[in-house]
């Protein structure tokens, strides 16, 4: 309710018209909200540890029986373990169709595996708008901010099949998206311009696109109840929990729905107040520059206190790696949201991979190897 409506831009003559070539005269501008996707999983995974989840990442569930409850074999950091539970979700996206063949042994839900890709380039304007054009084969392509100094254009869908973890972004992907951009933005989009390419597979229900997803609920006489879950978009991921777990009512106790009136971990504020919490952050924290303090209170909202303590200097902070990235930040990924390896910190948790320097990411190994032991 608190967005501007839409409107028509004359972008011959308006701001964000400065990009662009000047044969599009036209634009339509609407308001939307955007997340950060890798944040709002780990987010997710915190809320439900606080409220009691046990969360193993890196975890991989190799087989599960189905009696009254469900026995499942876990490999976790190379020791297997039996888990029980009495009821089981398969939410695995890309591997639903796999997991429950392989691994749960049912019938394979009528799904299409897609895979999207995208690639990020250095920045192609200076506002913050997320432009969407329409390509000369109809399909539409969007260019958005990204990590302040990069755009990320996409998307590209193709039909996937095989393992998800083997997913490659196609030469002629790339090519495509860098002509698409270049259709429209003043500055010509390249190959060699490409930064990074992301790909992934999602599945979608076969019939059709459904923005709420897929959800299957099969349980009977003495078996254990399962729900598969696949599809739809981020913006009903919470909706589509509380009804997938409203299934569940009939076999034991379940709490109303709640999830509309709370926040995630950090995010207790509301979305105008985010440059009143930059300043409060840079007025506690005062070596932080504004760039810093923006991708901190994105990351971290309210609960930044707990990755940068009392330090009064960034030295009090400890190593850095590359031009944000400290030892401080990488001790509180480590403990609170269960970071690994490097990867997890530069891509999974953040993106600050797109800047570190190779001999950072070295040295990050070891510093997260060293405090991996001191934690044990």
């Amino acid at each position: 309710s608190g967005l501007p409506g839409s409107t028509t831009l004359d972008i011959t003559h308006h701001p964000v018209g400065n990009a662009l070539k000047r044969p599009f005269g036209t634009a339509f501008e609407y308001s939307d909200c955007i997340v950060d996707d890798s944040r709002l999983v780990v987010l997710t995974a915190l809320d439900a540890a606080e409220r009691g989840a046990t969360i193993r990442t890196g975890a991989r569930c190799v087989r599960a029986d189905r009696t009254d409850i469900w026995r499942l074999a876990v490999v976790d950091r190379g020791h297997r373990r039996s888990v029980t539970a009495r009821a089981l979700a398969n939410t695995s996206g890309g591997w639903t169709s796999i997991v429950a063949e392989t691994v749960l042994r049912q019938p394979q839900p009528a799904a299409t595996a897609m895979q999207m890709s995208q690639i990020i380039v250095p920045r192609l304007f200076d506002s913050d708008n997320v432009y969407v054009f329409q390509n000369s084969d109809g399909r539409l392509i969007f260019a958005s901010p990204f990590e302040r100094a990069f755009t990320l254009i996409g998307t590209v869908t193709h039909d996937f099949t095989g393992d998800p973890a083997i997913v490659a972004v196609r030469g002629a992907d790339v090519g495509y998206l860098c002509e698409a951009a270049s259709r429209y933005f003043r500055e010509r989009v390249a190959p060699t311009d490409v930064v990074r390419a992301v790909c992934g597979v999602n599945l979608r229900p076969a019939s059709a696109r459904q923005r709420e997803g897929t959800t299957l609920f099969h349980a009977r006489r003495r078996k254990a109840p399962l729900i598969t879950m696949f599809g739809g978009d981020l913006t009903t991921a919470r909706r589509r929990a509380e009804r997938a777990v409203t299934r569940l009512t009939p076999f034991y106790p379940m709490s109303p729905p709640w999830t509309a009136g709370a926040a995630l971990p950090g995010g207790d504020f509301a979305w105008d107040r985010f440059d009143t919490e930059v300043d409060l952050a840079r007025e506690r924290w005062r070596f932080l520059s504004e760039p810093e303090a923006q991708r901190l209170v994105a990351a971290y909202g309210s609960r930044l206190a707990a990755v940068l303590g009392e330090a009064r200097t960034r030295k009090e902070l400890g190593p850095a790696f590359g031009p944000e990235l400290t030892g401080a930040e990488v001790r509180y990924l480590m403990t609170c949201e269960w970071a690994r390896f490097p990867d997890d910190v530069l891509w999974r948790r953040s993106k600050l991979g797109l800047t570190m320097p190779a001999v950072d990411h070295d040295a990050l190994a070891a510093f997260m190897a060293d405090l991996s032991r001191s934690l044990v």
